[in-house]
């Protein structure tokens, strides 16, 4: 099931969020991008679990669209965080690559979504 597998990557992404928020915060002491990309980086899976359970398919929408929001926020305080040095440009590798297939995926669920809300009317 789809949306199964894009919760579990995005679980596993935010397990790296985390993490990488903790290396921010006491090895480089970052305080304020930290917080950003850990708020908006656990956010994708958490707005995943609540479609999951979603009433209906325009609620499922709602909540997979909050969550492909997210992930471009994530990506961009990633993209924004390597750029200033914070992280490391090899380094940063995996966990942009892994917030642009989530990316890719919620986009992908979106735009099947809302082509199937097309069809139902």
């Amino acid at each position: 099931m789809k949306e199964s597998l894009i919760y579990s990557k995005a679980f596993d992404f935010a397990i790296e969020i985390v993490n990488l928020y903790k290396y921010l915060f006491f090895e480089k002491k970052e305080y304020v991008l930290s917080k950003q990309v850990l708020r908006s980086g656990t956010s994708i899976g958490a707005n995943i679990k609540e479609a999951l359970q979603a009433s209906s398919k325009r609620d499922f929408l709602m909540k997979m669209n909050i969550s492909l929001k997210e992930a471009s926020e994530t990506e961009y305080w990633l993209e924004l965080l390597k750029a200033t040095k914070y992280i490391d440009a090899k380094d940063s590798y995996g966990i942009i690559n892994q917030c642009k297939e989530i990316n890719r995926i919620l986009n992908s669920i979106v735009k099947t979504t809302k082509n199937q809300l097309q069809i139902d009317k």
